[in-house]
């Protein structure tokens, strides 16, 4: 397969955004696609904003270089509320909509009528099973995940999965691509959570059943996993930053689906908290309380 070229990116929320800019960033030509103008605009205000602090740091000596570059970026950057319309012409679809298996299905297998035979589709799913999105389309050796990591442009990791039906040339082009965009790539079964949040949700929610238990309180387990572990964050600090209602979410999920797991077994007291509307930093109150500004 040819070196991908053009991308399009279904979705303009903060992965959305944040994949299309690394990509134009790294030379391809991204449309990015959203279901109105409105949302587009404020997308690509974002996207300026964030270039033009990376071109801050980047060209701190050369203020010029610094705004050709932001130029240039935009320059390959287009936007489109027709999805169909939108692929007509694309490499690789990359999709970072609201993660809800039927949706994701219904869009895929829209797609799949009006993409050229040889465009890859990709999801940046987190929790969902790439294999079950895929099914909705009829090009599934056409098909995998990449999943970035929030912030995108900061974040240096893309998790690239492979489904059975993925050939070794839609595997490559996808491990190709990840690498292009200047990260660091690495492959993946569809096994729930990929590699870092299969790791990542059980451990969290080791940590609020360990609270629940009494063994030890919110701040010490944090302190605990940060100086004895090497940990940035602690595990409740972590949990309030991705959001409460994401981590019930995820593990909701997996607990469905995998009901015999203990690792996936809900958690009453992070059941509470998201009921209460307690979902951490993003509402001023979690496991810790925030002031919001």
């Amino acid at each position: 397969m040819n070196a991908i070229a053009r991308v399009t990116v279904i979705g303009s929320g903060l992965m959305g955004a944040g994949i299309a800019q690394v990509a134009a960033s790294t030379g391809h030509k991204v449309t990015v696609v959203d279901t109105s103008e409105d949302i587009l605009k404020k997308a690509q205000s974002n996207i300026e904003k964030s270039l033009t602090r990376v071109a801050k740091k980047k060209y701190a000596d050369n203020p010029q270089d610094g705004e050709k570059f932001v130029q240039e970026v935009i320059s390959r950057l287009s936007t489109s509320t027709n999805a169909e319309k939108a692929v007509g012409d694309t490499d690789l679809v990359i999709e970072a909509i609201v993660e809800n298996l039927d949706i994701k299905q219904k869009l895929f297998s829209s797609l799949d009528k009006a993409a050229p035979g040889h465009t890859i589709f990709a999801s940046n799913t987190s929790s969902l099973s790439i294999r079950d999105i895929a099914k909705a389309t009829q090009r599934q050796d056409r098909f995998g995940g990449l999943h970035f990591f929030n912030p995108v442009p900061m974040m240096k990791l893309v998790e690239v999965i492979r489904i059975p039906e993925t050939s070794d040339a839609t595997f490559n082009s996808l491990a190709s691509f990840g690498k292009a965009m200047g990260k660091a790539t690495v492959e993946c079964k569809d096994t729930p959570g990929f590699i870092v949040n299969r790791l990542l949700v059980p451990y969290m929610m080791e940590s609020v059943r360990m609270l629940e238990r009494g063994d030890a309180t919110a701040e010490d387990i944090d302190t605990a996993m940060k100086l004895g572990a090497g940990y940035p964050m602690g595990p409740f600090q972590l949990a309030d930053y991705v959001g409460l209602d994401t981590t019930k979410f995820i593990i909701d999920g997996w607990h469905e689906s995998y009901p015999d797991n203990v690792l996936f077994k809900p958690s009453p007291m992070l059941n509470k908290l998201v009921k209460d509307g307690k979902l951490g930093m993003k509402t001023g109150q979690g496991f810790y309380s925030y002031d919001k500004k």
